[in-house]
């Protein structure tokens, strides 16, 4: 059984006072909560806007995105890209991927972006090194080995996003149980105890691990 963590009525405060998504990122939003039996999965406004301000901060010339979904997070990643930036995303379900094709067509980051599909385990060692931005967002049982593939990756001051690290508030039970709420409990644990990073847990949505790499 879930936990509970954060009242609706703090939910509902947060989205009135967050910037409203574009028009193609309404229409994702729309379109995947309408017609997605697992649209729960999608980031919402306030996840995103986050994203989005924490991209145009950083000014990122490489984002690497595990788990594309519909889209929604790589287009809010993108908006910070560098003229000359490239964001590669990385989904397993084809699906899924063509769905957020899709809607990257009708985007201008378009040509930066990079749609790979397949298992990320296998895909990640071909990745560019040095980069900037990451955002993890896929099977929880997989985080921590998708963590130590990318911290090599990601440069110094790089910064690294883990998704759902809270998992529906499972792991504030007294006993955790279930898979992934293990998973991600041992993720975070991981994650603390690495002296090569520094990190701060949001409570943003369902948890979100904002992770640095530090400089030494």
């Amino acid at each position: 059984m879930s936990v509970p963590f954060i009242i609706d009525q703090a939910v509902s405060y947060s989205d009135v006072f967050t910037t409203p998504a574009d028009p193609l990122l309404q229409l994702i939003l729309n379109e995947t909560r309408a017609t997605h039996p697992k649209a729960h999965m999608l980031s919402g406004e306030v996840q995103g806007q986050f994203l989005s301000m924490l991209s145009c901060l950083k000014k990122p010339m490489r984002i690497v995105e595990i788990g594309t979904f519909t889209g929604y997070s790589a287009l809010c990643l993108a908006k910070g890209l560098d003229a000359k930036g490239k964001l590669y995303t990385i989904e397993n379900r084809t699906e899924d991927a063509q769905t957020a094709n899709r809607y990257f067509k009708q985007s201008k980051f378009a040509h930066q972006i990079e749609l790979l599909i397949g298992d990320a385990k296998e895909l990640i060692p071909a990745l560019p090194n040095e980069l900037d931005l990451v955002f993890i967002d896929a099977d929880k049982t997989g985080y921590t080995e998708y963590y130590e593939m990318l911290l090599p990756k990601l440069a110094k001051g790089g910064i690294m996003i883990a998704d759902n690290v809270l998992f529906h508030g499972e792991v504030l039970a007294e006993t955790i149980s279930g898979k992934n709420a293990i998973a991600i409990h041992a993720f975070n644990e991981h994650v603390k105890n690495d002296p090569r990073t520094t990190q701060v847990l949001l409570t943003v949505r369902d948890g979100m691990l904002l992770i640095q790499k530090n400089e030494l």
